[in-house]
């Protein structure tokens, strides 16, 4: 199925796609004939650089693939994912291939390094000096390189050592910030909860502030309700109207002397 029906823009990457899949697979073919470790190592430069190049083109068709989901019907998504995997599946097999001749190339330039080159000079050299001493010398010599290698051994063990050391200061200077942010942690949690005690506490009071309040504001009523009615009783004593309040004795009515007259 042509994809151009589906999107052009799918089709157009398809394309792009296919391209490179053709580029990297006359590249791979064109690597194995090639000999010289320089030329090779050019030419798996450019495969990769395709291969990235095929990499981003993946993505962009899968993301067109996921725009394109919600219109296209069932059968159609799921060629696009069959699509997509098998162009997945071919570039995986080329970053393979890319792997192994850079494994190949690798171990070349080491079996190179160590038998070809500057170590075969260093050793013609060495003989030829050794052919022109005599065996005081050799010895002399060879005690002397003794010398040098346990001093440099000497030195190594020395490093090892400071190494040691600086790794057993490190490892106690975090052990010691460790158990200072254990504390500083277990103090949050302290602080945390005894701020949440405090809010409760507020609360409580606050909640028995506001009841006394409510308390002393009704007593407060109260004995202006009674000084009202005592200040009523003795301005208007004869008012019917009020009460005598319990305990307080009624106002003393005009008392009218009989005289007897002899």
């Amino acid at each position: 199925m042509d994809l151009s029906s589906v999107s052009e823009e799918l089709g157009e990457l398809e394309g792009q796609i296919n391209d490179l899949f053709r580029a990297l697979s006359n590249g791979f073919q064109k690597l194995e004939k090639i000999k010289d470790a320089s030329r090779q190592s050019r030419q798996l430069e450019e495969l990769t650089d395709k291969m990235r190049d095929c990499k981003s083109l993946i993505k962009d068709f899968d993301r067109e693939v996921k725009s394109l989901e919600g219109g296209n019907d069932a059968t159609t998504n799921k060629m696009l994912n069959d699509r997509r995997q098998s162009m997945v599946k071919e570039l995986n097999s080329y970053v393979a291939l890319k792997k192994k001749y850079s494994s190949n190339l690798a171990s070349n330039n080491k079996r190179v390094d160590l038998f070809d080159g500057p170590a075969e000079d260093h050793m013609e050299e060495n003989v030829l000096l050794a052919s022109n001493m005599t065996n005081q010398e050799l010895v002399n010599k060879g005690n002397s390189m003794m010398d040098d290698t346990d001093q440099a051994i000497e030195r190594g063990k020395k490093i090892v050592q400071e190494t040691i050391n600086v790794g057993t200061d490190t490892s106690a200077a975090l052990k010691a910030q460790t158990d200072q942010m254990s504390r500083v942690v277990n103090e949050l949690d302290s602080i945390h909860f005894s701020l949440k005690k405090a809010s409760k506490l507020v609360k409580e009071i606050g909640r028995q502030v506001a009841t006394d309040k409510c308390i002393m504001a009704f007593l407060f009523l109260i004995v202006v309700g009674v000084i009202a009615i005592i200040i009523v009783k003795i301005v208007n004593p004869n008012n019917k109207d009020i009460r005598d309040i319990p305990g307080l004795a009624p106002p003393a009515m005009n008392r009218r002397l009989l005289w007897n007259h002899y």
